[in-house]
């Protein structure tokens, strides 16, 4: 039976999309590397999702005031029978990053990250602008 799209109901096709996937443990892409930014006095303070991956399969890098996160991940997996013939072989390779614009001013040293249980936490402090020293310009008189 057809239905009609404007009667599509994307609770139900987000709950049995993973069902008829052959993969279901891939996520959509609109899930991975989820951020909250939360704002203090000091700096700001970002929450990253990124379920799934190890401490070892991030990397952060700052490069003209963006600091980009990167994850990868590569899996394999081999189950054989008791004869050796493979019964199945996956194999899964990804990388997923994204970039987020802290200042000019902000270098590596000032960026405090840790991760723990699937979430990278990063503090970025604010960087106070530098007030320009007036210069004074004298008119030479004669």
């Amino acid at each position: 039976m057809l239905r009609n799209t404007l009667y599509r109901d994307p609770f139900f096709d987000d709950f049995f999309e993973p069902f008829f996937k052959a993969d279901h443990k891939a996520l959509p892409s609109n899930s991975l590397m989820r951020t909250d930014v939360k704002e203090s006095d000091a700096g700001y303070e970002l929450e990253v999702d990124l379920p799934g991956y190890a401490k070892e399969d991030v990397k952060g890098e700052i490069n003209d005031g963006y600091l980009t996160i990167t994850a990868t991940k590569a899996e394999n997996h081999d189950d054989q029978d008791k004869d050796g013939k493979y019964i199945r072989r996956e194999r899964f390779s990804g990388t997923c990053s994204r970039s987020y614009y802290v200042g000019e001013d902000v270098t590596e040293e000032d960026i405090k990250a840790k991760f723990e249980n699937g979430i990278l936490c990063i503090f970025v402090p604010k960087k106070d602008k530098m007030p320009k020293v007036e210069e004074k310009k004298f008119i030479a008189i004669e």
